[in-house]
C-alpha cells in the first residue's frame, strides 16, 4: 500500500492544533463540554487457537509518551511502547479463562489511574464476544397472524458509571411494517444487555406503539451530566417501563381494526396519547413522561389521513448551548417538518424550544427531510445545529439555511478534504432530478452536483483510495467513483457498497460493510475485495443491510462490528484481529463522531463520521510532530 506510516497522531488535538490555514472546525469549549468519562475499553480476542490479541483505548489524558504494560493472570508479559499502537498479540493457547491487565506507564513508572481489566471466556469463541440474549416470546396479532421476534437496532451508553459501554437493543417482530403499510405489528421491546450478556431490564412500548423503522427512534446519552446514560423514546398509554410499571391507561387500545372497504388503515394507530419518556438506564424506570411534541393533531394537515407522513419519527442529541447535550425529537419530512429540543437535569424534562416548518416564514422548510438526520456545529459558533436532510437547523430552533431539493434516504457530513474549510454534505434525493450534492454544511452551496433523472436512494463517502485528496464519493446512479472535486476517478463500481463504512483494517482508509462481510477497495486494480465475512449472522432493515450498530466500542481506535445471529440467539461483538502501528485516541471523545453513534439506529441508519477530516493527506504540525515532514 501507498499509505503514508504515521506512528503517533493525537485524534482529538486535530480539532485544535492542526495547521489554521488548513483546519476549520467546530469551536466547541471543551473544558466546559460535557463529556462521558471513559475507561480503559480493554478487550481480548481469539484471533485462531494460538492467538489472543488485545487493544485498548488510547485517551486524550494520557501523556503522549505514555507506554503501557500487558499483564497476563497477575504476570507482566510485555511493554507496549508509546511508538507504536495500544494492539499487543499475545501467542497464548491455554484454552482456560485468561485475565488481561493493560497499565499505562510514563518514565518506566505504572500509573495507578488508568489501568484496565478484560477477562477472556474459557473456550472463548474465534473473532468476537458473544454476548446472549433474551428473545421475546412470539405472539398472535388481532387477526390471528403469529409472528416472531428478532434482534434489530443497538446504541451505546454507560448505565452504570463504570467507564465502559453496555448495548441498548430494539427488537424487531416479524410483522413490523413500513408507515406506507397497514396492518397489525407485535410490540417493540427495547433491552439493555451488558457485554457479558446480563440483561439489565426490558421495556415494553406496548399495543399503541407501532413497530417499523420509522415509529421508535430511542436516545442513549448522558443527558444530566451524571456520569450515567438516560434512555429516550416516544411512549404512550400502555407502555411498561424496566420495573414493570406502566405508563397511563393500560387498557387503552388505539390500534384501528380497518373495514372492507378501508383495509389501509388496520393496525395504524390514529388517535390517542402520545407521550415522551426518559427511563434510568440502570433500571429502565420511567423517571419522567410528558406529552409528546408535536402532537398528531390534524393528519391531514401533514399530507394524508392514515398516518403514512405523520408518523415519522426523527430523533438526534445536540450540545445545542455547547455544553450540555439536549435531545431533539423529531416528526414529518415529507410534508410538514417540527423538531422540538428537551433538557433533562436530572429531575426535569424540559422543552428548549420547537421548530415548526407551518410557523410563517418557515414554509421554505417543510418536505427537506430525510429518514436520517446529521448533528455538528456547521457554522463555528461551538454550538451544534441540526442537518435535517436538505436543510439545517440553528441550534437556537430557528432555520439556518434550505436548499429546497427534498427529501431523501442518506446523508454524510464530515470535513472531506483536508483544504475544505468546515463541514461538507453529501447526499442524495428522490426528485429524479436533482440527483446526489455535496453542499457546504454552513451555507448550503452546491459544491458538486451529479444529477439524476432517477431516484437515487443511496449514498455513501469515504477515504478509499489515497490517491486523491479526501473522501471519494458515489450513489447508486453516480455511473461510478468521484473524487470531492467531483472528478470521475473509476466508472466500475461493481462489488462497491452503498450502505456503511468501517475502519477495521488499520490503515487510515475506510473499509465497506455490508450485509455480513467487510471488503476494501484496492485502488490499483479498481476492484474490491474481500477482508472478512461474519459467518452465521445477518444484517437488519431489509435492503439497508446494515449491522445492529458499528462503531469505535471499546479497544484501539478502529471500529468493532455488533452483529445478530441468524437466530437472534445472541448478539456477536466482532474485533478487528489486525495488527496495527497508528495511535490514535478514541472516536469517542470527538462530540460529533460520538452524536453519530447515538442517532445510528434512527430510521434508515448511517455510519459514523468524524466532525475533522481523517485519512490519507492529514498535515500539519501539533505536538512535535510535522505531518508535512514525515
Amino acid at each position: 500500500m501507498n499509505t503514508m506510516r504515521i506512528k503517533t497522531l493525537n485524534i482529538f488535538l486535530i480539532l485544535f492544533c492542526i495547521t489554521a490555514n488548513m483546519y476549520s472546525q467546530p469551536a466547541y469549549n471543551f473544558d466546559k463540554m460535557q463529556k462521558e468519562k471513559l475507561g480503559r475499553g480493554v478487550v481480548a480476542i481469539r484471533e485462531n487457537p494460538q492467538d489472543v490479541v488485545v487493544s485498548w483505548r488510547y485517551l486524550s489524558s494520557d501523556p503522549e509518551n505514555t507506554s503501557f504494560n500487558i499483564y497476563r493472570n497477575g504476570k507482566k508479559i510485555a511493554n507496549v511502547p508509546s511508538s507504536t499502537g495500544t494492539f499487543y498479540r499475545d501467542n497464548y493457547t491455554s484454552p482456560g479463562e485468561i485475565n488481561y491487565t493493560v497499565v499505562p506507564v510514563i518514565k518506566k513508572k505504572e500509573l495507578k489511574q488508568g489501568k484496565g481489566n478484560y477477562s477472556l471466556p474459557a473456550n472463548a469463541p474465534i473473532g468476537y464476544i458473544n454476548i446472549p440474549l433474551d428473545i421475546p416470546a412470539d405472539g398472535v396479532t388481532l387477526a390471528g397472524e403469529h409472528y416472531t421476534y428478532s434482534a434489530n437496532d443497538a446504541s451505546l451508553g454507560d448505565v452504570d458509571g463504570d467507564g465502559e459501554y453496555e448495548i441498548i437493543l430494539k427488537w424487531n417482530p416479524s410483522n413490523a411494517h413500513d408507515n406506507a403499510h397497514a396492518g397489525y405489528t407485535g410490540n417493540v421491546f427495547v433491552d439493555c444487555y451488558k457485554l457479558s450478556g446480563e440483561k439489565l431490564w426490558r421495556i415494553d412500548l406496548g399495543k399503541n406503539i407501532r413497530a417499523g423503522a420509522h415509529y421508535t427512534q430511542f436516545l442513549v446519552y448522558d443527558f444530566d451530566g451524571n456520569g450515567r446514560s438516560e434512555v429516550v423514546m416516544k411512549t404512550s398509554d400502555g407502555t411498561i417501563d424496566g420495573k414493570g410499571t406502566v405508563i397511563g391507561d393500560a387498557n387503552a387500545d388505539y390500534r384501528e381494526a380497518g373495514t372492507p372497504d378501508n383495509q389501509r388503515l388496520q393496525g395504524r394507530i390514529l388517535t390517542g396519547n402520545e407521550y415522551l419518556t426518559i427511563f434510568n438506564g440502570l433500571t429502565g424506570e420511567a423517571m419522567q413522561t410528558i406529552d409528546y411534541t408535536p402532537g398528531r393533531g390534524n393528519l391531514a394537515d401533514w399530507g394524508d389521513t392514515w398516518a403514512n407522513r405523520s408518523d415519522r419519527f426523527l430523533a438526534a442529541v445536540g450540545y445545542l448551548d455547547g455544553v450540555r447535550p439536549s435531545a431533539i425529537m423529531c416528526r414529518g419530512y415529507y410534508t410538514r417538518s417540527v423538531l422540538a429540543a428537551y433538557d433533562w437535569d436530572g429531575k426535569n424534562l424540559t422543552q428548549k424550544w420547537v421548530f415548526d416548518s407551518n410557523t410563517p416564514g418557515n414554509e421554505d422548510y417543510a418536505g427537506q427531510g430525510n429518514h436520517n438526520l446529521r448533528v455538528a456545529d456547521v457554522d463555528g459558533d461551538g454550538c451544534d445545529e441540526i442537518v435535517y436532510g436538505q436543510c439545517t437547523i440553528n441550534n437556537d430552533g430557528t432555520g439556518l439555511y434550505t436548499t429546497k431539493m427534498g427529501h431523501g434516504d442518506a446523508i454524510h457530513l464530515t470535513q472531506f478534504t483536508p483544504s475544505m474549510k468546515g463541514f461538507q454534505v453529501w447526499s442524495c434525493h428522490e426528485n429524479k432530478k436533482d440527483g446526489t450534492t455535496l453542499r457546504d454544511a454552513a451555507t448550503g452551496e452546491i459544491l458538486f452536483q451529479i444529477p439524476s433523472p432517477e431516484d437515487v436512494g443511496r449514498c455513501m463517502a469515504a477515504d478509499i483510495d489515497p490517491n486523491h485528496e479526501g473522501l471519494e464519493i458515489w450513489s447508486w446512479n453516480s455511473d461510478g467513483i468521484f473524487n470531492s472535486k467531483g472528478e470521475l476517478i473509476n466508472a466500475n463500481m461493481e462489488g462497491l457498497p452503498v450502505n456503511m463504512g468501517v475502519w477495521w483494517t488499520g490503515d487510515l482508509l475506510r473499509e465497506m460493510l455490508d450485509d455480513n462481510y467487510i471488503v476494501k477497495y484496492d485502488w490499483n486494480e479498481g476492484i474490491c475485495k474481500p477482508v472478512v465475512v461474519f459467518e452465521n449472522c445477518e444484517s437488519n432493515n431489509g435492503t439497508k443491510a446494515n449491522p445492529c450498530l458499528q462503531a469505535d466500542i471499546l479497544g484501539d481506535w478502529r471500529e468493532e462490528v455488533l452483529m445478530r445471529t441468524a437466530d437472534s440467539q445472541a448478539l456477536r461483538l466482532y474485533v478487528s484481529p489486525i495488527d496495527t502501528d497508528y495511535r490514535f485516541h478514541t472516536f469517542l471523545e470527538d462530540p460529533v463522531y460520538r452524536i453519530s453513534i447515538a442517532t445510528q439506529n434512527v430510521a434508515y441508519n448511517q455510519p459514523t463520521q468524524p466532525g475533522f477530516y481523517f485519512g490519507e493527506g492529514m498535515t500539519g504540525k501539533f505536538r512535535g510532530y510535522d505531518f508535512d515532514k514525515k
